[in-house]
């Protein structure tokens, strides 16, 4: 006997069934045909959400029922999950594909709209954008989906999970690990894997295309039309939906992410990123025999490519008076420590209100004793010479006292702004960066010796706690 739920779903269906076959018949006839969704459909599947969300209020953690009530919510056909989300106009948006979503059980459903909600808690939509230069889309994306859906049952068959990770690329991912984990394994299993296209595929009939083919390279592609907003913004804004959203119980693993995200001001401590880039900057191609090629696979005479790992790092320094020696020395020792076991190509650029010097480094020994001259802070200068040079990262060590606006966009490469324990902002309007701030540190030993990097300065100990 099917419950009134049930009884909802079934026309339901047979709606957005007669919806999307309408449309492709346009289609064919004229390319430039949209789907047209009646709002008297739209009023009912609506409907039918607001007794999902009624469900999950009721639940005894409802934490997700809340944040839920506070999204807006849309139709579309041509997402290949039954769910996405983005930020538009300082709100999050859920979409709904109906043809997909109403296929789905109650319990399903629910896990569908946490699993979304799980993504905006965790920051991934910012996240996502801060690894594209590093990771492909398609690891960003599994590694994500990873995370989150370790966290919820009852979840649709075709759901990225670890098991299915583990399973098609041969792999032995261990559950609840941090993102940062699962993204540098998968892409170097995607890196290894041979490319071997399914011809069959190319085969599909019209009525397969009824619902986009699941792919998890695709899945969050709607993030892209997120409107431009800064982290900072975008994390004030799904901390206000969270405050909002907490009006009773909420389970452990939840609590601890609303923990990382209201204890971090950025998404990674600065030396574990500038660790993970070493691995991940893609600085040209080296041929293999073991890969076919990618765009060629059937050609047995041309050989496939993998990454040739090497990065690229600038290290901008302020050798202002505000930023002391041991704070210097500290900061390079840092650099020097996290580099040392990666491919890499290490210039120095000491800047004040213009650039004075710039050199290569490879070591400690190749340090150079800091320039007596010395004046006010200028970021802009670092920035022009840096728009000349194939750089991929900027990291830039300041008090963040500097000019307001920078006159030189960075192109090209990444930006990580560290500012010093004695700086509490950066001054630019604009970061184009990521922008970390460092606790006071006691300085005990001003020399170069890497055995002593743990003791002090610029350390992992004085970093936020990572989150997912």
């Amino acid at each position: 006997m099917k419950t009134y739920f049930e009884n909802q779903v079934s026309p339901l269906y047979e709606n957005a069934y007669l919806i999307i076959t309408h449309f492709l018949k346009e289609k064919r006839q004229d390319d430039n045909a949209r789907i047209c969704i009646p709002e008297d459909f739209k009023s009912e599947f609506l409907t039918l959400v607001d007794q999902v969300n009624l469900s999950l209020l009721e639940d005894k953690n409802n934490f997700y029922g809340y944040f839920l009530l506070q999204m807006s919510r849309e139709l579309r056909f041509d997402i290949s999950s039954p769910t996405a989300v983005n930020f538009k106009e300082a709100k999050y948006v859920i979409y709904f594909n109906p043809i997909i979503f109403l296929t789905l059980t109650l319990k399903q459903m629910e896990s569908s709209i946490k699993h979304e909600i799980l993504h905006i808690v965790s920051m991934h939509l910012s996240r996502a954008k801060e690894l594209q230069r590093s990771y492909s889309t398609m690891a960003i994306n599994i590694a994500m989906d990873i995370v989150v859906n370790t966290y919820l049952d009852h979840l649709p068959p075709y759901a990225t999970t670890l098991e299915w990770v583990n399973l098609n690329y041969a792999l032995k991912l261990l559950p609840f690990e941090p993102f940062g984990y699962y993204v540098e394994q998968i892409q170097t299993a995607l890196d290894l894997l041979e490319v071997v296209e399914d011809e069959t595929e190319n085969d599909s009939k019209a009525d397969e295309k009824l619902v986009p083919a699941y792919d998890p390279e695709k899945t969050h592609d709607i993030w892209e039309d997120s409107s431009e907003i800064e982290e900072e913004t975008l994390r004030e804004f799904t901390g206000k939906f969270i405050e909002a959203s907490q009006k009773g119980t909420i389970p452990n693993y939840l609590a601890s992410i609303l923990t990382s995200l209201r204890n971090s001001k950025s998404e990674l401590p600065w030396n574990l990123y500038l660790k993970r880039l070493m691995g991940t900057v893609e600085s040209g191609q080296k041929k293999t025999i073991t890969r076919r090629n990618r765009r060629q696979p059937d050609r047995m005479d041309l050989r496939g490519q993998l990454r040739s790992h090497k990065a690229k790092i600038a290290i901008a320094l302020d050798i202002s008076g505000s930023i002391s020696d041991e704070e210097f020395n500290q900061a390079i020792k840092e650099v020097l420590s996290i580099v040392k076991n990666y491919n890499h190509e290490l210039t120095l650029i000491e800047c004040d209100n213009e650039i004075r010097r710039v050199y290569q480094v490879k070591s400690a020994k190749d340090i150079k004793a800091r320039s007596t001259i010395r004046g006010g802070t200028r970021f802009t200068p670092v920035f022009e010479y840096a728009n000349t040079r194939k750089f991929n990262l900027l990291v830039y060590f300041t008090d963040g006292k500097g000019e307001n606006k920078l006159l030189s966009i960075p192109r090209g490469y990444q930006t990580l702004w560290v500012i010093s324990g004695r700086g509490d902002r950066l001054s630019l309007e604009k970061s184009y960066g990521v922008v970390k701030k460092l606790s006071t540190i006691e300085i005990k030993d001003n020399s170069l010796d890497l055995s002593d990097v743990e003791k002090g300065g610029y350390s992992m100990n004085n970093q936020e706690r990572i989150g997912i």
